[in-house]
């Protein structure tokens, strides 16, 4: 079995994975996962007790119990770039030997639901919801350095994205986890298509004091629609394609739940985006 390098895979002294200082017995099988690190103590609130917290960079740990079930709550921080190292380090825990530096034999299958702000790209999205993200579209390039196996179907939509918007690239397209989706998900929750940018302003069409290069690009998303499968674009962040592609990669059920607390085409934003995001993260932890 190939033994994984020091420079490939980076520990600390104590033997933890590098960014994230954790070691194997420091995370539990069900992991929320947040971008802001102010919100991990949002979550862990909600906790019963906490029995452990590391504080490293953008990625906070939190793990405890709620309702008895070992939960743990990580930060990010923003963009797709932190969630591979996140992933990676993360998988490393359960899956790699850390002692030999050897892949186990047989891997281990970790349940990850991202809570996260989001803008709707649908006007009948109501500020204020929480949306599930079926599928994902990644406007990133974190997957042209990867080997992504997608279907047909993810294939045809990313052509058909490409083709309608004219944007320069052809974008990756995945779906996230059915198990999760059935789990986290209910009649109280909205089921959308994601698309995640590489930035905050002029890739998901905002403009300052810089020009943007596709001054349509909110319209094209806006009215984005394939009428063969009837699939829409509903909604933009971050994180979330970045998250749905390596969850594919490494094996994980993943899944992106959404505050909506802002509305792009009403050009509405909430007035109390935090009551939004908390009454989500009850919901995701009630339904875990």
């Amino acid at each position: 079995m190939r033994k994984i390098s020091e420079t490939d895979l980076i520990l600390n002294e104590d033997g933890s994975v590098y960014h994230l200082s954790l070691l194997p017995r420091q995370i539990s099988d069900t992991i929320i996962t947040v971008g802001d690190p102010n919100r991990v103590n949002r979550v862990s609130e909600f906790f019963d007790d906490i029995e452990f917290e590391m504080n490293k960079r953008e990625f906070i740990t939190h793990v405890g119990t709620y309702n008895g079930k070992r939960i743990t709550v990580m930060s990010t921080g923003i963009g797709t770039d932190n969630v591979e190292i996140f992933l990676t380090e993360l998988d490393a825990l359960v899956n790699i030997d850390l002692k030999t530096r050897e892949p186990k034999s047989r891997k281990k299958k970790l349940k990850i639901i991202r809570i996260g702000t989001s803008g709707a790209l649908q006007e009948d999205i109501p500020v204020g919801s929480h949306l599930i993200t079926d599928y994902a579209v990644g406007f990133d390039n974190l997957m042209a350095f990867y080997e992504l196996k997608q279907d047909d179907f993810e294939h045809h939509i990313a052509e058909d994205i490409q083709a309608k918007t004219k944007i320069p690239f052809k974008p990756y397209v995945v779906r996230g986890s059915e198990q999760l989706r059935k789990q986290i998900g209910g009649s109280d929750m909205i089921v959308g298509n994601t698309v995640t940018t590489p930035g905050f302003y002029a890739p998901q069409g905002r403009e300052l004091r810089i020009s943007t290069r596709y001054p349509k690009l909110l319209e094209d998303l806006n009215y984005y629609h394939n009428k063969t499968s009837d699939f829409w674009l509903t909604n933009f962040e971050m994180e979330t394609a970045g998250y749905y592609a390596m969850g594919r990669l490494l094996g994980h059920e993943i899944l992106s739940a959404n505050a909506i607390i802002a509305n792009r085409i009403k050009n509405k934003f909430s007035k109390d985006p935090n009551k939004v995001v908390d009454s989500l993260i009850k919901k995701v932890l009630d339904r875990i």
